[in-house]
């Protein structure tokens, strides 16, 4: 087998990723530029239309053109007011548009990764690429580049009339600018290196917090509340003094951008006031009203392009960690072109090799034939390898050599998806979302029935205890099933297996840790549920060993040991007659 390539591939930059998104919004993103110039254009033509007004109707007392201009600024007002409404909805509805593709693409991309990727990742962050990072990305648009365009186009439309109005007074503004584009500048790239820092630390927060509320019962069990507070205000810590620092740099910036503004703005009256008082007809009265609103929208904006930058800068931070998310091929290999409609069930594995950790093998070359319809146990002490052989058939880990084949064919020609349509699992360890119990039966598919679920569930003797929970079927088992008794979570899951028709059944150690009620309905669930099918046990039940038609005993990686259980209890200083004397008969005698 070859080594997934799990690489990065940054052939393109992030922001250019997330815009490849925005392809099948195209007339939109075109229809947000549009309102983003308009908006550019009404802004800009209030100054102007305020400035004719001072200058040929307040000041000649001309009170019919100072009406009609009044209601060309209010018609001004009123157009750019929509123009404004227009452009932010857009954006905002593009940028939501385009996190739900790329929320959904990354969603069916993480549920394809082999178990490999999930042992060696951090469930809190992966939640917090899904949801927090992603939900940064629809910034960029709404936040972000469109406002940094509309602010732009704002400004070179301002600057435009502000230079066809007055060139002197619009180069006295103009030699403040670069002041507050270095400034800005500066405080964009300490914002880069600070939101950083916030993703890192946020990331760790959702990291520590979701671990230890799963585990909450293991905490308290343990008394270990008041040392897992002392670690979480640790981390807690790491992640206030992230924002403080981002804090920091917005609280120096803002000022220094207020008192550049503040002076510009000065000196603008005082050139503009000297000019009037001398005589100088290119200034005029109306100049000084345009101006005084000219250079709050022309500095506001080019303020505000460094808070847009940064909410871009946290925006296209989200997306590097994303799309790394995304580049990464994690994939079960899926080269197979066979689609696995019924096994009969003969498997076979041939010098299988296996390791979860390079050099560190856990199967080491293991040959098993199991004929079809026969039940076979697995049993072994822990860490024999029991549980990965089950793990290798339904392909969650790639061997390292060897093969494994189903009815004489490599289950690598198989599609992944149609492999797994005939294998069913029951777990020792059931998970059960939070839904009702006919969805957490079915899975949401459409295929199973609600009256083949109560078929089936009477079939293996379920019916009753189910229907005995308040709802019934549509009884909401809560978060991980924590509603239900771990002997009635496995008589779930065992229903769950049922129904999925599979042609061939696992039950690892899935009688482990149950009441003795739920035992009885097990065993019988048991019987029906591997009647004339191929069914793998891993075992812990003394029952389910004396049934099997086949006992094979592994230790460290290897088969030690195969035969029936009467067969290999008669054998002399055997492995599996120690283990049986050793375990088996003491919970026997219990009984």
């Amino acid at each position: 087998m070859k080594a997934t390539n799990n690489t990065p591939h940054k052939k393109t930059s992030s922001l250019k990723k997330v815009m490849q998104f925005a392809q099948p919004y195209k007339a939109r993103f075109i229809w947000v530029i549009e309102f983003s110039i308009a908006l550019s254009v009404f802004a800009a033509l209030r100054p102007y239309l305020l400035k004719e007004t001072v200058d040929n109707y307040l000041m000649h007392k001309d009170m019919p053109g100072l009406i009609k201009y009044v209601g060309l600024m209010g018609i001004a007002l009123i157009l750019e007011v929509a123009s404004q409404f227009y452009f932010v909805y857009w954006a905002n509805w593009l940028g939501q548009d385009i996190v739900k593709d790329i929320r959904e693409k990354l969603f069916a991309h993480i549920s394809s990764f082999r178990m490999k990727f999930f042992d060696n990742e951090a469930v809190g962050r992966l939640v917090t690429r899904t949801v927090f990072d992603i939900e940064s990305i629809a910034k960029i648009f709404s936040q972000g580049l469109f406002m940094i365009i509309s602010d732009m186009l704002k400004m070179v439309v301002i600057l435009g009339i502000m230079l066809y109005m007055n060139w002197k007074l619009t180069i006295v503004v103009m030699l403040a600018m670069p002041v507050l584009v270095i400034a800005t500048r500066i405080f964009q790239k300490k914002m880069k290196g600070a939101f950083e820092e916030v993703r890192a630390q946020v990331a760790n927060l959702n990291t520590f917090v979701q671990e230890r509320v799963t585990g909450m019962k293991i905490v308290q069990l343990f008394n270990r509340e008041d040392i897992e507070y002392e670690k979480f205000k640790v981390i807690n810590k790491k992640h206030n003094d992230a924002w403080l620092k981002n804090i920091l740099y917005n609280s120096i910036f803002f000022p220094i951008a207020d008192i550049i503004s503040s002076l510009t703005l000065g000196m603008v009256i005082w050139y503009g006031g000297v000019s009037i008082l001398n005589g100088d007809s290119l200034t005029t009265p109306g100049d000084l009203f345009a101006y005084t609103m000219f250079i709050g929208m022309l500095f506001n904006p080019l303020r505000q392009i460094a808070d847009k930058f940064n909410e871009m800068q946290m925006g296209i931070v989200a997306s590097d960690r994303v799309f790394e998310l995304l580049d990464m091929d994690e994939h079960t290999q899926q080269n197979g072109t066979k689609e696995a409609w019924h096994f009969k069930g003969e498997l076979y594995f041939d010098n299988v090799r296996f390791s979860y950790i390079e050099n560190e093998e856990v199967i080491k070359g293991i040959t098993l034939k199991i004929e079809a319809g026969q039940t076979v146990a697995i049993v072994g002490a822990t860490g024999a390898g029991k549980s990965t052989i089950i793990n290798l058939l339904n392909r969650f880990y790639e061997i390292n050599s060897g093969t494994i084949s189903i009815d004489g064919t490599n289950i690598d020609d198989f599609t992944l998806d149609s492999l797994r349509r005939q294998i069913a699992i029951v777990l020792q360890d059931v998970f059960l979302f939070a839904d009702t119990i006919l969805n957490n039966i079915t899975l949401n598919d459409p295929a199973i029935t609600r009256e083949k679920v109560i078929e089936a569930s009477k079939a293996i003797g379920v019916h009753n205890f189910i229907m005995s929970l308040p709802g019934g079927y549509d009884y909401n088992v809560k978060e991980r099933g924590v509603m239900l008794s771990s002997g009635q979570r496995q008589l779930i899951a065992f229903l769950r297996a049922y129904v999925s028709n599979p042609s061939i059944l696992i039950l690892d150690e899935a009688t482990s840790s149950i009441d003795t009620y739920s035992e009885e309905l097990i065993q019988n669930a048991t019987e029906a549920i591997t009647k004339d099918r191929t069914s793998i046990v891993i075992a812990h039940r003394l029952a389910t060993i004396v049934n099997a038609d086949k006992i094979i005993v592994m230790d460290k990686g290897k088969i030690v040991e195969h035969g029936t259980h009467y067969d290999l209890i008669n054998r002399e200083q055997g492995y599996y007659k120690n283990l049986y004397y050793s375990q088996f008969a003491v919970e026997n005698e219990e009984k």
